[in-house]
């Protein structure tokens, strides 16, 4: 119950705040953009001091992204959007030869962010973004090798959200976009310590955007 009024929270702290700005740039034409993309999330190699060994790993089965953005202010070459980009990791799997930890996780990310458009509202548009919101791991009920994973099966995280990006407007109201983003958030329960209490999670993903 406290990760779903979390996320409601998040969600309404967004809507109050791009509702709160706009009135601010009341003059300025608003733009809503749309955006889905496929990639993979990418998480560096973590050692066990107990055991000496490494944690890998992989997440083969992919990750998707969703952004919903809303551009607050058009100055210049510059634009500010008022994003709320989401990705979803598909099932990352473990590999750590000891056994003892979750077979792999799934995870979600969702962070309310400010992006900033340069060369707003030509064909080609790159930008950066940053923010910070919720993150939630829903670890495997089996573990590595086998067995039943007797740890928590869901962990909330606070996360913390950079990225960069372009987009190709190529038709009409139609491009593509190429994303790169960095959810800093908690670890995973991974029933061993690493010693540490946060993680990359990189994101690199492509797919299509819609402005409307």
């Amino acid at each position: 119950m406290r990760a779903k009024r979390l996320v409601v929270l998040v969600l309404l702290f967004f809507v109050l705040g791009c509702s709160a700005v706009a009135q601010d740039f009341s003059n300025s034409s608003l733009v809503n953009q749309l955006s889905v993309t496929s990639g993979l999330v990418f998480i560096s190699t973590q050692t066990v001091p107990s055991s000496g060994y490494r944690i890998h790993f992989g997440n083969a089965s992919g990750s998707v992204g969703v952004d919903y953005g809303r551009q607050l202010v058009s100055r210049r070459f510059l634009g500010l959007y008022a994003e709320l980009p989401v990705a979803f990791v598909i099932k990352t799997t473990l590999n750590y030869e000891p056994g003892g930890v979750p077979k792999d996780f799934n995870a979600l990310f969702l962070t309310p962010s400010v992006r900033v458009n340069f060369f707003s509202g030509d064909s080609v548009t790159p930008w950066v973004s940053a923010g910070g919101g919720y993150g939630r791991f829903m670890e495997s009920k089996t573990l590595y090798y086998y067995g039943q994973n007797p740890g928590p099966t869901g962990t909330n995280s606070g996360t913390v959200q950079f990225g960069g990006g372009l987009d190709v407007w190529f038709w009409h109201r139609w491009g593509a976009r190429v994303e790169v983003r960095d959810f800093y958030s908690g670890v995973p329960d991974l029933d061993v310590s690493t010693g540490r209490s946060r993680q990359h999670n990189y994101y690199v993903g492509a797919g299509v955007a819609h402005r409307f």
